[in-house]
Parts: structure tokens; C-alpha cells; sequence
């Protein structure tokens, strides 16, 4: 309620009024609660009458809200019909509110300004990343369980969702740019130290995509014109699938919020993708001094001269990067130092809270690269060998040492299988197990195995990769960093794998049922979308709760009709009353009005 002046040609009248919900014109209108008269005429018992009345105004509000109780009139023979579907979200406002944060909203209307469209490309994609946490399915999955949410998403078929993916591939790169921009104001961005991984999808098809290849052996359109390979090609799955995989590079600032992401074939290797996303954060979202934090699948000799560069110089003038390093893919030399002694101990804490004992050693050593450099005028690379000064820490963990031994031991059993059962197997699904039997070799055309000598266990292969269990290594190129700040800053790597996971298992993102590169970038364009709003959520709710947790709470903030302008809501929990002080929301009431919960939704 509140306190209104009118004017009128006697002089300003006071009445309290209230806005409320007319559910048959489904319009907002305007009541008198009370009546108080003319202003002057009030001065002559209240010293300062609007004052005084808007006080009052704010008591009967609260009054109301505290008294305020319903009658409600249930028809017991009313009947459902067989589509019936009462239960509508409304947890999906705090994502809502974290998206007008960051502007999405405005971004999609200026990308979208001179399109000749019917539908809005910005409601289609709330819907689709709103879904992508809430209700992950496909896009026609995702378009017909709409109807799960409070409000209407507006007028679009299901042809425009599939239209509008190719806006949101077109725009995906300066999408992820802005997102970062406007992120800021919700959450303190930290590039001081950056996290590169790599990860893939599967795709449920049988076969890779065929590429059109130019006179070069370039991908090429139907007219001869350069085009980019198809992503969909079979490659080495995470999970050992023979299916065609796509896949992505992730970018994540230190506090675990992702940056930016690539997508490119599955048969090409991650190690050359690294560079090209990094390049375009340091041209696009910051030139400061990058620390870059990447496993040891991607510390080679170009990535490190990439960031690092002849290091003999000005070394605060290129970035800086921590990798972790392969004990048992190392020289000789190498080895020989990390079995060689000299351990420091420390106690530390382990993930689990368990105090543990730490060892490890440290040493600055030159390191030999050998690069792949153009030079000018030259259109070939050629082989470039420089020498760089890097810190190196070994370290041992009897925890890591008895999971190497287990990882190892699975692939010796399926190893044994294979060489009992070789007809089982091909290339792809013998993946780790193949590199334990001696003599085995694939057919390039089909990856079955070769018929041929006779398969044996490699004995001596086992025998040496037990001496290193338990042994790992980081290398750095910060010489003067503390061996306790190069573990703390590699462990933080673990927040990728995490993020990985969240969008493979909360997030529902495999297989991928779209088909074309344009809807596959449009597709994981919204799956990113998705990983940036749960870990700013998170965020905001002091990094106290799980993903898993946090989705399911609001997906449970759900109310259902008690008649046409009435709600009920039917769960509460400590994650929603946390997320009610963190947005200044009101969660807990169990009862709403229509407009009350439009109000809620109000962003």
C-alpha cells in the first residue's frame, strides 16, 4: 500500500491506495483502501500529513502480509484432463536474475536488431540454458517440457529453436567475450592464474563425418571453397566409446569460473588447440601477465615457448605457465633425479581433511625445447632448439602411488582378455591395454587387430612402470615460486575436471543430438552459458554447496495452483534460504499471488 496524491481543483486530496491482480482482465489495477481528504484540511490535526500517512500506509502493508489469510472453495467433482500439469518452477528466477546481470538480454536484442526474425533469439536461449541446468534434454525435448516453468518463454516454434541456433553459433565468440565483461559486477574476475584443459563428447552415430577435401587435402565446400572440418570424427573418448567424438578446450580463471571454450574434431590433436584460445584471451580480454595451469598431456616443447619464449631474457614479459610433468615419459635423466632421494617432508591436509605426509624436491634445471618455428617469407616450419630455465618439483604420495597400481592392474586384466580374445577388440577399444601386450599391431582401414605374430604380455614394460608409482612432477616457469605454491596452483586444475563433469553428468550434455558444426558450437554456446551461471551461483553463495545440491533446489522451488490467482509453494531448504539472502529475495513464503510471484520474477 501507499500514500497518493491527487489533484484536484480544490487542492491535493490524500487516499491510501494498493495495486492488485484482476484475474478476469488479467491486468493490474488500482483500489482506495482508504480515503483521508484534503491536504490542508489535515495539516489542522497532523503537523505533517503525508509523512505521517505514508508511515501508515507501510504498517497496513505489513499488517496485511501478517494477517492476510485465504478462503479457498474446492469443487471436489472436478476432473483433470489427461494433460493436465499443475507444477510450475519458479527456482529458475535466480538463474533469471543472474542473466539480466549480465545483460544477456541486451546482448541478444543489439545482435539481433536488423534480423528480419519473428521470434526472439534471447528467449529461445534463456530457455535453452535455463533447461541445459534445470531440465537437460534435447532441443525438441527442451521446447516441448517448457510449460515447466512459471512463465511463458514467449511465441516460437520449434523450427525457430533449430533457426536460432545458427544465430547463436554466429555470435558464440563475442557472447563469450561479453559474458566476461559483464561478469565482473557479480563476481571478482581472477586471470592472474588461468586453467587450459581438454575434454570430448560423443556423438550416438555410427560413423565419423566425411569431410570434402580440396586439391591440398583441405576441407572444402561443394564449390571448392575453404570451409572448417566437421567436428563429428572418432578419436581417443574419455571413456574408451568407439563412438565420433567433438572436442572442446576450456579456458577458467583462478577462481574457477570459465572463460572461454574451442571446439574442434575429434581426430585432431589437443596439443596445438591450446595456443589458439590462449591467444585470443590475451588479445581480447586481458594483456596482463598470465600464469597458465594445463596438465601434462599439453606441456611440449611449442606450448612452452609459446608462453614462455627464451626465457634467458626479460621473463616478466611474457606469461608464465605450470604443467605437470610425466615421471615415466621423461628422459633419463629425469628419471634418475626423481628416484634419486633427497626428499623434503611435510605435513599437509589431503582433499579428504586428513593430515598426510607430503614429500618432494625441487631444483632449477635447464631444459632443452625444440620448436616448430616459420620463419619469414618461408610458408614451412622448421626445427628451432633452444635452451630454457625451468623448476622442477618431484614429489611422492603413497595415495597416488596405490592408484596407479589399480588403474595399471585394470588394464593389465583387459590386456590378458585381448590377447585370449583379439577378435573383442579393435583400436579404439583397446585403448590403454594395448600398450601392455607386445607384437600387436591395427589395421589402418579398419583398427581390428592385425593378425600375426603371437600376442604376449610385456613384462618388462610392467616391471619398469611399477618402479614410479606414486612419483609425479610439476614444472613451472616461475623459478622463484615455493614448491608448496606450485602444488597449490597445479591442484586447482581438479576445478576443470570438475566443471567437466557437471556438464556431463548434471548437465546432461552427451551424447549431443545436434548434427551440424553451426548447432553443435550453438549447442555447448548455451552449455557454457549454463557452466558460467551454477559456478557464479556458487559464488555468490560463498563456493558453501555442491552443484548437484544447488540444482536440485531449485528445481524443487516449484508451486502449484490453489485457484486462479493463488500458489502454493511446496519446498524450502537451507541452499533456497541462503539464495533468498544473497539476491534479497523472499523465498520462504508458502503462499503467493499471482503477482506476487510475478514480482519474484520480475528480472
Amino acid at each position: 500500500m501507499y500514500l497518493r496524491k491527487i489533484k484536484r481543483p480544490q487542492g491535493i486530496y490524500l487516499a491510501i491506495q494498493e495495486s492488485y491482480y484482476d484475474s478476469a482482465s488479467k491486468q493490474s489495477r488500482t483500489r482506495t483502501v482508504q480515503s483521508l481528504g484534503y491536504l490542508e484540511a489535515l495539516k489542522k490535526e497532523y503537523d505533517d500529513p503525508v509523512a505521517y500517512f505514508t508511515s501508515k500506509a507501510a504498517e497496513m502493508t505489513k499488517e496485511k502480509k501478517r494477517s492476510r489469510s485465504h478462503i479457498f472453495t474446492i469443487d471436489s467433482t472436478e476432473k483433470m484432463t489427461t494433460d493436465t500439469d499443475d507444477v510450475k518452477n519458479a527456482g529458475y528466477g535466480v538463474l533469471k536474475a543472474l542473466y539480466k546481470q549480465l545483460e544477456l538480454d541486451k546482448f541478444w536484442n543489439w545482435k539481433t536488431r536488423n534480423l528480419s526474425i519473428r521470434y526472439s533469439v534471447d528467449k529461445i536461449f534463456r530457455l535453452l540454458v535455463f533447461s541445459r541446468i534445470l531440465m537437460p534434454a534435447s532441443k525438441k525435448g527442451t521446447f516441448d517440457d517448457r510449460g515447466f516453468y512459471f512463465e511463458d518463454f514467449g511465441d516460437f516454434s520449434l523450427d525457430d529453436v533449430y533457426h536460432a541456433l545458427d544465430i547463436i553459433c554466429e555470435n558464440n565468440v563475442s557472447l563469450q567475450k561479453w559474458i566476461y565483461d559483464h561478469s565482473g559486477k557479480i563476481c571478482e574476475r581472477d586471470l592472474s592464474v588461468s586453467y587450459f584443459d581438454c575434454t570430448n563428447y560423443y556423438f550416438d552415430i555410427g560413423r565419423s563425418d566425411m569431410d570434402i577435401l580440396d586439391d591440398d587435402g583441405n576441407p572444402a565446400d561443394k564449390n571448392g571453397n575453404p570451409v572448417p572440418a566437421k567436428y563429428r570424427k572418432r578419436g581417443p573418448e574419455k571413456n574408451h566409446r568407439p563412438d565420433p567424438i567433438v572436442e572442446m578446450g576450456l579456458l577458467m580463471d583462478r577462481r574457477g569460473i570459465p572463460l572461454a571454450f574451442d571446439l574442434f574434431p575429434g581426430n585432431e590433436s589437443e596439443k596445438v588447440h591450446m595456443r589458439s584460445i590462449i591467444n585470443r584471451i590475451k588479445n581480447e580480454f586481458s594483456d596482463s601477465r598470465i600464469i597458465f595451469v594445463a596438465d601434462r598431456g599439453l606441456n611440449t616443447s611449442d606450448n612452452i615457448y609459446y608462453l614462455n619464449g627464451d626465457n634467458k631474457g626479460e621473463i616478466n614479459e611474457r606469461d608464465g605457465y605450470v604443467y605437470g610433468q610425466s615421471v615415466r615419459g621423461a628422459d633419463a635423466e629425469f628419471k634418475t633425479w626423481v628416484l634419486g632421494g633427497n626428499y623434503v617432508t611435510d605435513k599437509i591436509v589431503d582433499d579428504d581433511g586428513k593430515e598426510i605426509t607430503f614429500k618432494h624436491k625441487s631444483r632449477i634445471h635447464p631444459k632443452e625445447l625444440h620448436v616448430n618455428v616459420t620463419k619469414p617469407g618461408q610458408k614451412k616450419k622448421s626445427k628451432k632448439t633452444v635452451s630454457i630455465d625451468q623448476k622442477q618439483m618431484a614429489y611422492y604420495s603413497e595415495k597416488y602411488a596405490k592408484k596407479q597400481k589399480a588403474d595399471r592392474e585394470v588394464m593389465i586384466q583387459r590386456a590378458k582378455d585381448l590377447i585370449k580374445h583379439p577378435k573383442k577388440y579393435d583400436k579404439v577399444t583397446s585403448a590403454g591395454s594395448a600398450a601392455y601386450v607386445l607384437n600387436i599391431s591395427f589395421s589402418k582401414d579398419t583398427g581390428e587387430i592385425v593378425d600375426g605374430k603371437a600376442l604376449e604380455l610385456d613384462l618388462e614394460k610392467i616391471k619398469e612402470e611399477e618402479k614410479y608409482d606414486g612419483y609425479y612432477s610439476i614444472v613451472t616457469s616461475e623459478l622463484k615460486m615455493p614448491d608448496m605454491e606450485m602444488r597449490e596452483i597445479y591442484r586447482g586444475l581438479a576445478r576443470i575436471e570438475d566443471t567437466f563433469k557437471i556438464s556431463k553428468s548434471e548437465f546432461d550434455s552427451r551424447p549431443v543430438f545436434v548434427w551440424t558444426n553451426n548447432h553443435i558450437d550453438a549447442h555447448f554456446a548455451t552449455c557454457f552459458t549454463a557452466l558460467v551461471l551454477i559456478r557464479l551461483l556458487q559464488a555468490k553463495l560463498d563456493n558453501k554447496y555442491p552443484v548437484g545440491r544447488i540444482i536440485k533446489s531449485l528445481k524443487d522451488y516449484c508451486c502449484i495452483p490453489l485457484d486462479k490467482n493463488n500458489y502454493q509453494f511446496t519446498y524450502f531448504d537451507e541452499i533456497l534460504k541462503s539464495i533468498g539472502k544473497a539476491f534479497d529475495m523472499t523465498l520462504d513464503n508458502k503462499y503467493r499471488t499471482r503477482q506476487e510471484i510475478q514480482r519474484l520474477l520480475r528480472y
